[in-house]
């Protein structure tokens, strides 16, 4: 069997990642080898998330741009990431060859004193740079001190152990991966508050057209966390989002085979928060349906603030279009 490159951040949890799908290809018969790869995202460490990139915060691709450059030039023969780091529209060249077993997609409370977000004192202080979940906070609590937090996840740990928080907002999926859950107190439910489109899954790109790489990753991709993503990424892409935005989106398989999609859009401060519930079979057409909803009720203007220009600007069809049709590639 070949070798194969695989491409990777650095951090703690990106490499456990990279590891994880490294020794998955070992077990098939390949020779693995990561290389690190450090992204804009990894560089910029001084100002919140929503703050880098493009005008209007839209932060994407921060996470993989340098790491699919490193694809395009063949230096390297497939790359992991975290899906929700992966702009919904991969750039010309690129394709999604694998979406693993998915790991628990919703938000954790970690905190040294208090256990869940309802024993929080009077203007306690959290820590998060994520608009979705510093507006959904705020939605639930409107009293409470929202910080930026920045680094990996043992960074954030210790600042939390050092008191520099009373609480901070985690993944769920990185904690259990690594195995810090001592801090974890509450597993917050996704109809509290609804994670990020593709949270807890993983994402393993090629080229496109890499017929042999594509045939070699086809037992890593899981059509249930297929089928999720898929639907949450259709939903994000429709209203033209990043990763930094304040939307979420939480699909699942029930009985049945059924999808149900969960989703929210949230003015940062928490002053209006606008949600969505509905089940479909089509996963595109889900979460194009309710993205729809969505803006005809008011999210175009949510995101108009966050991004301070015109949806239609960073959407690839105007708003308008979106609302009239189904169809959106």
């Amino acid at each position: 069997m070949p070798r194969l490159r695989i491409g990777s951040r650095g951090s703690q949890l990106a490499l456990w990642q990279a590891n994880h799908i490294g020794a998955l290809l070992r077990a098939r018969g390949h020779d693995v080898e990561i290389e690190i790869i450090h992204t804009t995202g990894d560089k910029i460490t001084d100002v919140a998330l929503a703050q880098v990139g493009a005008k209007g915060g839209t932060g994407k691709g921060i996470f993989t741009k340098e790491i699919e450059e490193a694809l395009a030039a063949g230096r390297i023969d497939l790359a992991v990431h975290s899906l929700k780091d992966l702009p919904t529209e991969l750039p010309s060249g690129f394709e999604l060859a694998a979406i693993p077993p998915r790991e628990d997609s919703r938000d954790a409370f970690c905190s040294v004193r208090y256990y869940k977000i309802e024993d929080l004192p009077h203007v306690a202080h959290i820590g998060t740079s994520s608009l979705r979940r510093q507006a959904q906070l705020k939605a639930m609590r409107p009293d409470l001190d929202i910080h930026p937090l920045r680094g990996n996840v043992d960074t954030r740990l210790r600042k939390l152990e050092a008191g520099e928080y009373d609480a901070i907002i985690l993944a769920a999926a990185g904690l259990n991966r690594l195995g810090k859950t001592e801090l974890l107190r509450q597993i917050i439910p996704a109809d509290v508050m609804c994670p990020a489109a593709g949270q807890g899954a993983l994402a393993v790109e090629i080229r496109a057209g890499d017929a042999a790489m594509r045939n070699y990753l086809r037992f890593l991709d899981d059509p249930t966390a297929r089928a999720a993503t898929t639907c949450e990424r259709a939903l994000l892409n429709c209203m033209g989002g990043g990763c930094q935005v304040p939307i979420g989106a939480f699909a699942e398989v029930r009985l049945g085979g059924r999808l149900h999609l969960t989703s929210v859009v949230a003015d940062p401060d928490g002053s209006q928060i606008l949600r969505d519930s509905r089940d479909g079979d089509d996963p595109e057409e889900l979460g194009k349906a309710a993205a729809e909803d969505l803006l005809a009720r008011g999210a175009d203007k949510i995101l108009e603030k966050v991004y301070g220009r015109s949806i239609d600007s960073i959407s690839a069809q105007p708003l308008k279009g979106q609302r009239d049709s189904n169809v959106h590639s």
